[in-house]
């Protein structure tokens, strides 16, 4: 039961964090209980998350939103009678065993993240020579960023209209 003790805590502490983090949470929720089913291959035709999910609730204490290690093992006992359907097993004992045991050889697991692609097709993401319109004035002919320059437009306090081209001729014409 050791192995079983360990896998329970490393469950009741995925995706925990606050002052709770650091492995030191000693109760399970429901979503983790689900993600533990779910990781370990113990749902099939007949057991389903709905029947956790009852079990879990019957289970609890009054008030409590989790499971200590013992109430999950009589959730487990519960719900082993549907799991010994679906694996077609001589008894609940037998059933509750191989649930068990199913939960000290898998921990918990990180499903659909997202990776690095392996495609490679995110070069032309990255190109600044492939970019348009304003998008190609935030860069440099080498690339680099021009920063502020290349974001905002840059009012001219100088007193002529905006495109003016003959700025600062006036007093070398008259």
């Amino acid at each position: 039961m050791a192995g079983f003790n360990d896998h329970f805590h490393a469950f009741c502490n995925f995706g925990v964090s606050g002052p709770v983090a650091g492995g030191k949470k000693k109760t399970i929720t429901d979503k983790n209980v689900t993600k533990m089913f779910k990781d370990c291959k113990l749902y099939g035709k007949h057991l389903t998350s709905t029947d956790t999910d009852i079990a879990f609730s019957k289970y609890k204490t009054q008030g409590s939103k989790e499971l200590t290690l013992d109430q999950l093992q009589a959730l487990m006992k519960e719900v082993a009678v549907k799991y010994k359907k679906d694996h077609k097993l001589g008894s609940v004992d037998e059933a509750y065993d191989k649930m068990v045991s199913e939960v000290c050889t898998h921990g918990p697991g990180l499903h659909h993240t997202t990776g690095m692609s392996i495609t490679g097709d995110v070069e032309h993401m990255t190109d600044t020579t492939l970019y348009t319109g304003s998008h190609r004035e935030r860069f440099d002919e080498s690339g680099h960023g021009r920063g502020a320059e290349g974001r905002v437009d840059i009012v001219s306090t100088s007193g002529y209209v905006e495109n003016y081209r003959g700025e600062g001729t006036y007093d070398k014409t008259h």
